[in-house]
């Protein structure tokens, strides 16, 4: 079974914040909305070892995700491939996955879609198309991996299996994102 996934191998962010804006761009995400943020992590440490690195998040297409389970329309759902998303023409607007995400990675949209929530959405339109998510396409550092993580070849799954890595806080949703880090202290969750 597929089960799709955006990792990101930290050592190579270079906090260019690229992710965020083509994803604006592709996905005509208005002014003061992200599906994408890039977070400064430190610096930490005492001169002259001092640390600093870029932590980009989204959402993190969990493997038990919250924002499913308390959606009162069923608005909110997840693809068998692993891909949550929102459905608009069922979303009334209560923000009630706004509430129940552990990342702040949903917003309630007042303006071209009037009253529903929006989300990444791994860029699901060109991953049905066979393309990679846009914010994966256009880093310049290489440091986004996209693949299914039942093949054992794809990207994330080898970045898995080389790297260190770590995920935000598991509060029992089980995040799907997974984060490489070996050149700096993970300081984002567990």
């Amino acid at each position: 079974m597929t089960r799709y996934v955006i990792d990101v191998d930290l050592d190579s962010c270079i906090g260019c914040h690229s992710c965020a804006v083509v994803c604006k761009q592709e996905n005509n995400v208005g002014l003061g909305t992200y599906y994408n943020k890039v977070l400064t992590i430190g610096p930490t440490g005492a001169y002259p070892d001092l640390q600093m690195y870029y932590l980009p998040v989204s959402c993190q297409h969990c493997d038990n995700p919250e924002c499913v389970s308390v959606c009162p329309t069923g608005a909110s759902y997840k693809r068998e491939d692993g891909i949550v998303l929102v459905d608009h023409s069922k979303c009334i607007g209560c923000q009630y996955c706004v509430m129940a995400c552990p990342y702040g990675v949903r917003t309630y949209d007042q303006g071209r879609d009037k009253g529903v929530i929006e989300k990444c959405t791994m860029c699901a339109h060109r991953v049905d198309a066979g393309d990679v998510p846009a914010c994966v396409f256009h880093c310049p550092g290489k440091a986004r991996k996209f693949g299914d993580l039942d093949d054992p070849e794809s990207e994330p799954s080898k970045m898995r299996k080389e790297k260190k890595t770590h995920q935000l806080t598991d509060v029992g949703n089980q995040p799907g994102t997974s984060y490489g880090l070996d050149k700096f202290t993970w300081q984002g969750g567990e």
